[in-house]
């Protein structure tokens, strides 16, 4: 299953050649994934509640650091007021870390046109001891269906 997330750009996204800044397509990956695996209140968002099982508040126990990140620039994309649309899923669901794909995407049919495509690994660590730890039972359960084939990148 792949999740679409609408995001709106800022004018302060682009760079000098009008373009969206390579920088801030990250920003937006970001947005994505909170969105998406980030707690919030039931119907807080059109997003699936029951995906949203990662808790950014204070004392939660869980950090999530990025331990990678991969991007390919397909076409630039100019800023405009209608939201593009991040497609996001998991290609990975390791033991302590997953790897979230994504397509971000004009959204609009039928261009819907791909501006590029990226991936994150994410690792899931203790908060008390900094070191990873295992993807709990409740995350598993609830990013499988999110089981995807990754992105093809092209080759170097």
């Amino acid at each position: 299953m792949k999740i679409d997330v609408p995001l709106s750009l800022r004018w302060a996204d682009l760079d000098a050649y009008n373009h969206v800044n390579n920088v801030e397509f990250f920003r937006l990956l970001e947005e994505a994934r909170v969105r998406v695996f980030w707690t919030r209140q039931p119907g807080e968002s059109d997003l699936p509640d029951e995906l949203a099982v990662i808790s950014a508040e204070a004392g939660s126990g869980i950090m999530t650091l990025i331990g990678s990140q991969r991007i390919e620039y397909l076409a630039p994309l100019e800023y405009r007021q209608k939201p593009i649309v991040i497609r996001l899923w998991i290609a990975r669901l390791g033991g302590a870390s997953m790897e979230v794909h994504y397509e971000v995407r004009d959204g609009s049919a039928p261009e819907d046109r791909v501006y590029a495509i990226a991936s994150t690994t994410m690792v899931l660590v203790d908060a008390a001891s900094g070191r990873p730890m295992r993807v709990p039972s409740e995350q598993r359960e609830a990013w499988t269906p999110l089981l995807e084939e990754p992105v093809s990148f092209r080759d170097r």
